[in-house]
Formats: C-alpha cells, structure tokens, sequence
C-alpha cells in the first residue's frame, strides 16, 4: 500500500534534517507519495504568507503529514506559523515522547515519558492587549469595576484560557493513549494552588474524566513540584498532560533528560489529522551546512509510520537509529563534538542499518 503524505521541508534547517527523514523512511521499504507544501519564511516570501490555503488543504486532504522545523520570528513579525497550523486544522494534542537511547550522554538512564500537551487554548491562544492601546485601557476598566483592582497602565495583557471541553478532550486523549500503548498511569501537573479558577478547572475536569479509566492510574501534581520531581525520580512518570503553555515548557525539559532537542520526536495530532515534526527549532545560522542533527525528525518518521499502522517498519527504523546512537560513530557535533559527522552523513549510517 502507498501512502500519500504531505511532506513539509520547513525552513532554517528544516529542508536537510527532513530530506535525510525522508530517505531513511523510503529506506524501510514502505512506499510514500510526498506532496510538497511549503509553509514558514519561505512561503512568506513566495506566497505572502507563512500559511498558505495550498499547504492547509494538502494536509486535510492526506490526514498525515512530517514537517521540518520553521522559523518563528522574536518579538515582532507574523505570529507562530506552527501555532497557526495547530489551531487551523485542530490539531488539538501535542505528543512528544522522551525516551533516553543506550549512548547518549546523560546522567538520567531509562527515562520513558510521554508529554501530553493541549494545542489550542491557553497563554498561545494569541488573545493579547498591547501596553497604551485604547482596548487595553478599556480592559483595565472592566477589571477595576468587576474586582476592584487597579492595574498598572502600562501594562501589556495575555488572556489565559482554559476550557472545560478542551480540557475534557485533551485528557480524554492522554488516558485513551496510555490504555491503547499499556501506560499505567498519567498525570496530570497543574498551578490550581494559585490559579483556581483556569487551572482550577483543568485539574477538577482531569479528576472527573480519569473515573472512566479505571485501569489507569491517576495522579495530579503541582507544577514546580513535577519540575523537581522530574530530575530527582523520572521513574515515576508515565504519561504527563498539560495546558498548553506548562507543556511546551516541560516537553523541552524532558527533553533534556534524554540528552536534548536532536532526539526529541513529536506530533500534533486531531480528531482525523496527525502532523510528525521534531521539537527543536529550524536554528537558521545553520542552513545548509548539513550540520544539524536529523534524529529527532526522524524519530517523528517513526512514529508517523505508527500511525500509518506500518508497526515492523516503524520499529525496524527505531532499531536502526537506536544501534547508530550506541555506536557513537556516525552522529552530529551536539552529540559527538569530537570528529562529529553531518546530517546526510547520520541518514548513511541509519539507511546501512536498515539493510
């Protein structure tokens, strides 16, 4: 069976670490047919935008797609274009396990953990009110007159928000994952100690939906106490789920623990449509240098060929990666900074192990 996928090069590094995915892919035997859409800085100078309707509609018509890295601008320019994806095709939950592999670098040993993250809502639901604008100021009266405080006037405002239904529907996902992948347990992590009423209702609609799994096991953990916890006994993590802006900060720390971003995998995922990307950034100064490492992209490969239901591949590639890593010959200077190899290098290594 071919499957038809939509293959999104990024930007930054993004077109080499996807291009070397796409050939360790190919190189498992499953057949693919790519369409190419492009999305990020590229676009925006080809099309004058960095999301256009071409590239949306490529992924709602395949359902699956890989994606490179793509630039976000700092403080000013256009808005996430990864975030914008997200909230265009209701990519609701993001899915990224960290897994340490036998040969890198790190003090944590067999950490195992899959971060459920909520997309949509939250702190990057973009609604923000700019310092001395005349909505801002009409917001600080709504405030004064509905608490009775007053707050500085030269403020800058983002709006948190946490809904009951995306709250159901991302914890919903996080239990049905651990019970289809035999997880035992998920937790929840949470500021509903000082945040009572936005964090205050994720926590009470995780403990109401966690009654309908009962063969899982359910625990809630306050924020800064599964940032200790995580560093001094990662063994008792399973499944994490978080609002959105605690996710993305705990991705990237567990992240960490596995030896960093090159090997950190990840998936945005709806209700009928799934996006494979790593989770590091498209880190510009080094395009084209064939420097960058592609392993996390394609970890993102091998869980993208899970959902295909492409399970013997899937984890032949994983094998394959995972015995490159051990060998310690034929990785990046971020994980081998003597004598480090390049990019295309790394798919060789991993194309070779395949057979």
């Amino acid at each position: 069976m071919k499957h038809r996928v939509t293959l999104i090069p990024g930007d930054g590094v993004g077109p080499e670490v996807s291009e070397a995915t796409r050939r360790v892919l190919e190189a498992t035997g499953v057949q693919f047919q790519w369409d190419i859409a492009v999305i990020g800085q590229n676009a925006m100078e080809e099309f004058g935008t960095p999301l256009p309707d071409e590239a949306l509609e490529s992924v709602r018509r395949n359902k699956v797609a890989i994606k490179g890295p793509v630039t976000t601008p700092i403080g000013s320019g256009f808005r996430s274009v990864n975030v914008a994806l997200r909230q265009k095709l209701d990519l609701y939950a993001c899915l990224r396990p960290c897994k340490t592999y036998s040969g890198i670098d790190t003090p944590f040993k067999d950490v195992n953990i899959v971060v459920v993250r909520e997309n949509t809502e939250d702190l990057y639901a973009g609604v923000e009110f700019d310092k001395d604008d005349i909505m801002t100021a009409r917001l600080f009266d709504l405030v004064l007159e509905a608490t009775g405080k007053k707050v500085r006037e030269d403020s800058a405002v983002s709006l948190k928000l946490i809904s009951e239904g995306a709250s159901s529907r991302i914890i919903r996902f996080a239990f049905d994952y651990a019970r289809k992948n035999g997880r035992k347990k998920v937790t929840a992590s949470h500021k509903a100690n000082i945040l009572k009423f936005t964090d205050g209702l994720f926590l009470r609609t995780f403990h109401e939906v966690s009654r309908e799994y009962p063969d899982i096991e359910s625990v809630d953990m306050v924020l800064d106490a599964t940032c200790m916890q995580l560093v001094r006994k990662s063994e008792q993590f399973d499944v994490l789920v978080l609002p959105n802006f605690y996710g993305d900060l705990l991705s990237d720390l567990c992240a960490g623990l596995v030896g960093g971003l090159g090997v950190a995998p990840g998936a945005n995922i709806g209700d009928d449509i799934a996006v494979f990307e790593p989770t590091h950034g498209s880190a510009p100064k080094y395009t084209g240098q064939n420097k960058v490492n592609p392993l996390a992209t394609m970890l993102s490969g091998v869980m993208m060929l899970h959902h295909l239901e492409e399970l013997e591949a899937a984890n032949r590639l994983e094998a394959a990666i995972a015995q490159v890593i051990a060998e310690g010959k034929n990785l990046t200077y971020d994980m081998k900074p003597d004598n480090p190899v390049g990019t295309s290098q790394v798919a060789d290594a991993v194309i070779e192990k395949l057979g």
